[in-house]
């Protein structure tokens, strides 16, 4: 079935995030973080960050998500960490560490967009913003 406005690169990743492959898998989420914003694929991303066959699907997923530097890709991040079991949250915490803590100017670009999640309509988003962002000041 096809969908509105989706590209075939986009169909093609969407299809690829079904893969019995976790290669497969891992690669349709990093294709389809660029695409976050589009219908229909934050519920895609969110079943790629919980993967429960491999947790490198997880990782390599978040990871694309926060090399988006935005609120999007730290919000779907945030919110897969709220319900995540123990190894799929360190997969998580392990992106975020990757990506954001590397340097003060990413330290300092992280600390923004967890305040603009401060306000977020979902309790559980501005919790864990909340968190990274003590967790972020702690590595200056």
């Amino acid at each position: 079935m096809s969908r509105p406005g989706i590209d075939d690169e986009l169909r093609s990743a969407l299809r690829d995030a079904d893969s019995a492959s976790w290669s497969t898998r891992a690669s349709a989420g990093r294709r389809l973080a660029g695409a976050a914003e589009v219908t229909g694929v934050a519920p895609v991303l969110n079943r790629l960050l919980l993967d429960g066959q491999d947790t490198a699907v997880t990782q390599e997923t978040a990871q694309a998500l926060l090399e988006r530097w935005d609120v999007r890709g730290l919000r779907l991040v945030l919110a897969a960490l709220t319900v995540a079991d123990a190894d799929t949250g360190d997969h998580l915490c392990l992106a975020v560490d990757d990506v954001c803590l590397r340097s003060e100017e990413d330290l300092e670009r992280l600390a923004g967009l967890c305040s603009a999640l401060a306000s977020d309509a979902d309790a559980a988003i501005r919790e864990e913003a909340g968190h990274l962002r003590r967790r972020a000041r702690g590595h200056r």
